[in-house]
């Protein structure tokens, strides 16, 4: 671990790969604690980041498709870097080979650069939480590209920020502008909050599910001003930017309603000790 931590905190170092944010990132992270280094310091001291590929490809995918092959499963687009390496005629040597993978990351993400630079370099500068904050203005509509959202959406959100988180800083609480807002306005807060972490299949019938979601500003969101939408792109992804607006006016125009029950949403629980020995 030596050795690695050494590659990863030399000053300038952007640590990036492919769908590593929230399972290769964190192993490392463990990996440094266990020997201990700072598991945090290498993503940020001396001008350093983290990027993971997967968010740009799904950018690329639902904002700029031009130039790049996309390969299908079933009637879907996939995204895993197999697939897309075959596509698009990239050496991959052995799929899921450690060493292969990185290669293989490497072409794909030259790729990328290649046919679409301009959306590259932005989502590029995304790295770091200073520039995503920039973009973020409350009650402001963006978009945002998340595999929370499926690929039957192109995973691509229309998402109102509506506050920060109450405990969490590096947390914005947003408003998917694709699902029926009602239940903020309706719904009280506990049961906001029970049916906030309810799966959709386990929703009773006539529940609608509450269209919240956090987004973390340290784990390079991708986030873009609704302008990076041209008319096509609103054609070819079906979306209702109007239906959009209004809602996000209509909770413009009912913060006294909604904000309150964000605090007991997103508040510390109580925490009951337990007298179990």
């Amino acid at each position: 671990m030596t050795r690695v931590h050494a590659e990863l905190a030399a000053p300038g170092t952007c640590g990036a790969g492919y769908n590593t944010l929230r399972f290769d990132d964190e192993v490392t992270r463990y990996s440094f604690y266990r020997n201990f280094f700072d598991p945090y310091a290498r993503e940020w001291q001396g001008g350093n980041s983290r990027w993971d590929l997967i968010d740009v490809v799904r950018a690329a995918y639902a904002l700029r498709p031009e130039g790049i092959v996309w390969p299908e499963q079933d009637g879907r687009v996939t995204l895993k870097l197999e697939r897309l390496t075959a596509a698009n005629g990239i050496d991959h040597g052995q799929a899921h080979d450690a060493l292969s993978d990185v290669r293989a990351t490497i072409a794909l993400a030259r790729l990328i650069r290649e046919k679409q630079p301009r959306l590259y370099d932005y989502l590029f500068t995304l790295r770091t939480k200073q520039k995503v904050q920039e973009h973020i203005h409350l009650m402001k509509p963006l978009v945002h590209i998340s595999g929370r959202f499926s690929a039957a959406r192109s995973y691509l959100g229309v998402v109102l920020p509506l506050a920060w988180h109450p405990h969490n800083r590096n947390a914005l609480i947003v408003c998917d502008l694709h699902l029926d807002h009602s239940p903020l306005l309706q719904c009280d807060a506990e049961t906001l909050k029970q049916r906030l972490y309810t799966r959709l299949d386990a929703l009773k019938e006539g529940e609608l599910p509450v269209p919240l979601k956090l987004l973390h500003i340290n784990r390079c969101p991708v986030i873009a001003p609704l302008g990076v939408l041209r008319s096509e792109d609103q054609q070819r992804l079906k979306l209702d930017m109007a239906g959009y607006q209004a809602r996000a006016a209509q909770l413009s125009e009912s913060l006294e309603v909604w904000q309150d029950k964000l605090q007991v949403l997103y508040g510390k629980d109580d925490f009951v000790a337990s007298e179990d020995p």
